[in-house]
């Protein structure tokens, strides 16, 4: 992941080349988006440019993010990463600091709550995660990190969601465990 005093600006040939990657996966997958159009969204990423730097991360990681959602109240265009397994540049890491602080052997290089917030993104929370669920198949080999409810980070414990036998489902770990199938998804509001 990047420094986090990196400078969060997209060149103007990276801008142009990341809405044509936004723009052709909005346009293959209209079942994520109904009633939505591309000129809607693109106002909205022209209006909010900082947001940009969080989606080209976001794609440079694997999330291969897409439009999920509108906001009518407040204008906001939800954006989900909705690569088909969980983002191959995003595995391998614990949930938070406290776990990787807490592991004495083989910790890993890093955790998900920190490597979503230095991508400028939320993780997924359970319900989100259904959410995807219904727009397609996701994590039918890996599964992905969710937000954790505190009652249940505060036990040691964190969730993650797959999909297996038709069927998602949300299971759990110790917060300092990891694995090379498991990564995380993250939300991104423009």
């Amino acid at each position: 992941m990047k420094d986090s005093k990196t400078k969060r600006q997209l060149s103007p040939a990276q801008r142009d080349e990341l809405l044509g990657t936004l723009q052709a996966r909005f346009e293959k997958n209209p079942q994520r988006h109904a009633k939505l159009d591309w000129a809607k969204v693109k106002a909205r990423l022209d209006a909010h440019p900082d947001k940009l730097w969080s989606l080209a991360e976001m794609e440079r990681t694997g999330g291969e993010p897409d439009v999920v959602g509108h906001d009518a109240k407040t204008g906001e265009v939800v954006f989900f990463d909705c690569s088909a397994q969980s983002p191959k540049g995003r595995e391998s890491l614990c949930y938070d600091r406290a776990a990787l602080d807490g592991r004495k052997k083989f910790p890993p290089k890093g955790c998900v709550t920190e490597a979503a917030a230095a991508l400028g993104a939320e993780l997924l929370d359970e319900a989100q995660y259904f959410a995807l669920q219904q727009l397609g198949e996701f994590d039918t080999r890996t599964s992905s990190w969710l937000r954790t409810p505190d009652d249940i980070r505060k036990l040691g414990g964190a969730i993650y969601g797959d999909r297996r036998y038709n069927r998602v489902f949300i299971g759990h770990n110790g917060a300092d465990s990891y694995y090379s199938g498991r990564g995380f998804r993250c939300a991104l509001r423009v």
